[in-house]
């Protein structure tokens, strides 16, 4: 079942009666920075009550069966092995907000204790929340699509804007991405980016991530790939090493090697160092990591107390409806299923 809704562009047809994977991080770091609400103590909180909407507006959209929120427990110890400047040097998330918060306010901790405010609070709903330690939200994301939910008859619609997302789409899974209100399929990737997504990670491979410090090859994009190998554009797996020996045969059969073919045949550690960074499975995660994820997704019980929930929001000085309609939150979220 699809809920068609007309846009200015296109009409987009949403899968309905869906599972939804949140990126926690993602989806609240959005919030955080484009929310200025205040508590009425004064504290920040844009970025938990707008979370907090977020997940209302997402379960009605797709009139979710299920909404598992995935949470960064720590960066990848295994990819930091790999490639020591690894997501580093990245700044904290920071606001341009002098004339309403005050510069002690704005901060990393402000950051942390709203995200534990969302923590406490979604163990409240329905919302069922998933995390390891020491391990990326993007892995759990890879962990549920290709092995837990790998079999399941219902639609899944992962949330986030992180291309990284996009290797795991089929017939059954897409992605929405909140930046432009865009749902993902694996039809409009390739008509998007020239590659489908089961080649999304070999392409990526060569170009790099800039976001994560993950250099590419200097000249490659998706345009120069697609035009040299076309077949990256299918459904059948390209591999780094069927790219990189047929660059060799064109750089070998060519009296004059283009720049960009001869630039990855100097290069093939590059796209091979890559790919174990960027793919998304359980190569990533430590046989501990696993064990943790199986166990809170298989014993994951969830509720539905309003009384409390609405309690601990005004709590927190949050007030209804000023900053969060309560209601509409519980309306929205109603067709979801608790896991007992």
């Amino acid at each position: 079942m699809t809920k068609t809704t007309k846009t200015t562009k296109a009409t987009v047809k949403y899968p309905q009666g869906a599972i939804l994977i949140i990126d926690g991080y993602n989806i609240f770091a959005r919030n955080y920075l484009v929310n200025p609400s205040l508590s009425i103590n004064g504290d920040p909180i844009g970025g938990f009550v707008g979370f907090i909407r977020s997940l209302g507006v997402l379960a009605e959209k797709f009139t979710a069966s299920r909404i598992i929120v995935a949470w960064e427990g720590g960066k990848s110890a295994r990819r930091r092995a790999l490639h020591p400047g690894y997501k580093a040097g990245r700044k904290p998330l920071r606001l341009n907000r002098s004339e309403l918060y005050e510069k002690d306010l704005d901060s990393p901790e402000n950051f942390g204790w709203q995200v534990a405010q969302s923590v406490q609070l979604l163990e409240m709903t329905p919302i069922e929340q998933l995390y390891a330690d020491d391990c990326e939200a993007d892995d759990v994301i890879g962990w549920l699509c290709r092995h837990k939910l790998k079999d399941n008859t219902e639609p899944i619609v992962i949330c986030s804007s992180d291309q990284d997302m996009l290797q795991l789409l089929r017939p059954d899974v897409y992605m929405y991405s909140h930046t432009g209100s865009k749902l993902y399929t694996e039809e409009n990737v390739i008509e998007k980016y020239g590659i489908s997504p089961e080649n999304f990670v070999t392409a990526r491979a060569f170009i790099g991530d800039s976001s994560d410090r993950i250099d590419g090859i200097k000249g490659i994009g998706f345009k120069t790939l697609i035009r040299q190998f076309p077949k990256l554009s299918g459904r059948e797996f390209v591999s780094i090493d069927d790219i990189l020996t047929e660059c060799n045969d064109k750089v070998s059969n060519a009296k004059k090697p283009k720049k960009a073919l001869q630039a990855i045949v100097d290069n093939p550690d590059v796209p091979r160092l890559n790919w174990k960074l960027m793919y998304l499975d359980i190569s990533n995660l430590s046989a501990e990591h696993v064990k943790q994820l199986k166990y809170r997704y298989d014993n994951t019980v969830t509720a539905r107390n309003k009384i409390k929930f609405h309690m601990e929001i005004l709590k927190r000085g949050i007030r209804d409806p000023q900053h969060i309609n309560l209601d509409t939150f519980w309306r929205r979220i109603s067709t979801i299923q608790t896991q007992e």
